[in-house]
């Protein structure tokens, strides 16, 4: 087996697992669910052919294997939170890191901007990469080779750590020539939409009419009331859908924050959705390895102060 088909975040788990000797006790302390650290521990298994720990009347006992792996794993652990956090304090001045952060274009349009303002002064050096999560895949999580990954999920592996930084609503942008002069229920359901698809890793898949009521957050509020909407064009970014909204009689329906972003161009109005459509969550993720790194925290604690600072 190759070290490169193994996933470095289960040596967190053994580690963790053998110091606790207890299932719920090792998935609190990584802040992941009970069903994740015994999934964890079922591959573990499988990996290494052995038990680790086998269930006996005095609780969890470990196996003479885990016993000898023990302070072997705690050594590989303790060596590669070493080679990923620099020492000492992280200075953001004297910084010239490049921090590589997937986001889709709704995260990165709405946050990126207040972002940079922030680090320009006090971190010239520093760099954004920001990625699409068309480049990366859950692995570059997983392992660190990308920072951050900002969007909405629907499900994550217990392994990553995450917080949330807004919640969001939606809002309708439309031509300012538009002919619709007052927009309700009746006249959305009349006209043509453009639609944007949520985006999670990897290449997404062709849009099928029949399929597209199930795809989404707008859709699915449709739906419930009884409704679908004429699609006319399927799109995977915001701006896109934006300028389509500018240039013809489409209406764009769009978080509440990327619409925002139009509110002061002549040629767009925008305005409220005409029902009511449940609310999303941006996050944003990282891997375990990156947890502990100072850079890392200086990063994620400057994110949260833009997001909590922007205003509409």
């Amino acid at each position: 087996m190759k070290l490169a088909d193994i996933d470095l975040n289960l040596l967190i788990f053994l580690d963790v697992l053998l110091d606790e000797q207890n299932v719920s006790r090792a998935a609190e302390r990584m802040n992941m669910t009970q069903p994740a650290m015994s999934n964890a521990l079922k591959r573990l298994r499988a990996l290494l052919n052995d038990p680790l720990l086998v269930r006996t009347r005095n609780g969890m006992t470990p196996t003479p294997k885990a016993i000898d792996l023990a302070p072997q794993v705690k050594q590989i652990v303790e060596s590669l939170e070493h080679i990923l956090s620099p020492s000492g304090e992280f200075e953001p001045a004297a910084s010239d890191r490049v921090f590589r952060i997937m986001a889709s274009d709704y995260a990165a349009s709405t946050l990126m901007p207040p972002i940079i303002e922030r680090i320009s002064p006090i971190a010239p050096n520093i760099a954004i990469d920001v990625m699409t999560p068309s480049d990366v895949s859950v692995a570059d999580v997983e392992l660190g080779n990308v920072d951050l990954a900002i969007n909405r999920f629907d499900a994550l592996p217990g392994s990553f750590h995450q917080r949330q930084i807004w919640h969001d609503d939606f809002a309708c942008v439309m031509s300012a020539n538009n002919p619709i002069s007052s927009l309700d229920l009746t006249t959305y359901l009349q006209a043509q939409h453009v639609w944007v698809s949520k985006t999670g890793y990897g290449v997404g898949v062709g849009m099928k009419r029949e399929s597209v009521q199930q795809q989404g957050w707008v859709d699915a509020a449709l739906q419930a009331l009884g409704h679908e909407r004429h699609i006319q064009v399927f799109t995977r970014n915001y701006q896109v859908a934006i300028h389509l909204a500018r240039t013809t009689n489409m209406i764009a329906t769009l978080p509440y924050r990327a619409a925002m972003l139009v509110k002061d161009d002549p040629a767009l109005k925008v305005v409220q959705v005409p029902f009511t459509i449940p609310q999303i969550e941006l996050k944003m993720i990282w891997s375990e390895l990156l947890h502990k790194d100072a850079g890392h925290q200086w990063l994620r604690g400057l994110i949260i102060q833009a997001a909590n600072e922007i205003s509409f």
